[in-house]
């Protein structure tokens, strides 16, 4: 295998490849050229998937050194695996899983001498779901706050992920900071756009799993030695109200950054677009538009 992974295509890993995000990741890096193994404890018998469970680190790193008639040996890996909001499982339960299945998936890979690594982090992150009022709007990367258990864990996780950065030459590991990821079916919500409660313990953000796939076709583009994370969202919030109205609302006395637009995000989209090119291509009005129609509304 050559060593320009900016260049050349990849074999690259995708774990949870069954999930709402992870069946997007797929299509979009193979669409790309790049192979794709998907990972997980369910999915589609055939070349492109195995099934193995990621909380078994003998497994997680079997799968990743190489399987037979899958792959020998991989160039990056695409950890999107979790259980995924809280209320699944208990709480403690919720926290163990994700933060030890993330653990052995970059391990792991560590071991078997990868060195690009996009892993889903969260909004919960950052807060999530903002009872407690933010320090300023919009909310960005620097703000790390967890307010239950799924977001403890990704708070966890990325701590983890800025210290094993340290220990392998030339290991890059990308947080992507997803906000709700929305399916290409599933825009019949936004029926209550007009709400103002709608979406606010989201700060009225969404992200189309199409956009968020994406933003890891970038992340893993751009990958650099080190860690970062970026914040993944649409550009315009989820609402039919202003932004400025929201905030007002909702977060009186919250400052706000001057020279926002009439439906900007809150959740700042800036350096996912100033260094991965990353701008969401589907927006809601326009997906709730072809709803309609295909329902003949």
């Amino acid at each position: 295998m050559t060593t320009d992974r900016k260049a050349r295509h990849m074999r690259i890993a995708v774990t949870g490849s069954s999930g709402k995000l992870g069946r997007a990741a797929v299509d979009r890096l193979r669409a790309d050229g790049h192979e794709v193994i998907g990972l997980d404890l369910t999915g589609a018998p055939g070349p492109g998937f195995t099934r193995v469970d990621l909380a078994d680190y003998g497994q997680t790193l079997d799968s990743l050194l190489g399987v037979t008639a899958r792959h020998a040996g991989l160039d990056a890996v695409v950890h999107l695996a979790a259980i995924p909001v809280n209320g699944l499982v208990p709480d403690a339960a919720t926290f163990q899983n994700n933060v030890v299945v993330s653990f052995n998936v970059v391990h792991a890979a560590m071991r078997a001498g990868i060195r690009t690594i996009v892993t889903a982090s969260s909004i919960t992150a950052m807060g999530f779901p903002f009872d407690v009022a933010p320090v300023a709007l919009p909310v960005d990367e620097s703000t790390v706050e967890a307010n239950n258990t799924y977001g403890l864990g990704k708070v966890a996780e990325e701590a983890m992920w800025s210290q094993l950065v340290r220990w392998a030459p030339g290991l890059s590991i990308t947080a992507l900071r997803f906000t709700n990821v929305v399916g290409p079916g599933e825009y019949g919500t936004f029926a209550r756009a007009s709400d103002p409660a709608y979406r606010r313990d989201l700060l009225f953000s969404y992200v189309d799993a199409r956009d968020g796939a994406t933003a890891i076709a970038l992340a893993l583009e751009h990958a650099e030695p080190g860690f970062e994370v970026y914040d993944v969202a649409a550009p315009d919030t989820g609402s039919a109200i202003p932004t400025a109205e929201l905030c007002a609302r909702h977060f009186p006395g919250v400052p706000v950054r001057e020279g926002l637009g009439e439906f900007e995000t809150l959740i700042s989209v800036d350096r996912a677009r100033e260094r991965l090119g990353f701008v969401a291509a589907h927006r809601w009005r326009e997906e709730y538009t072809a709803h309609l129609a295909a329902d003949g509304g």
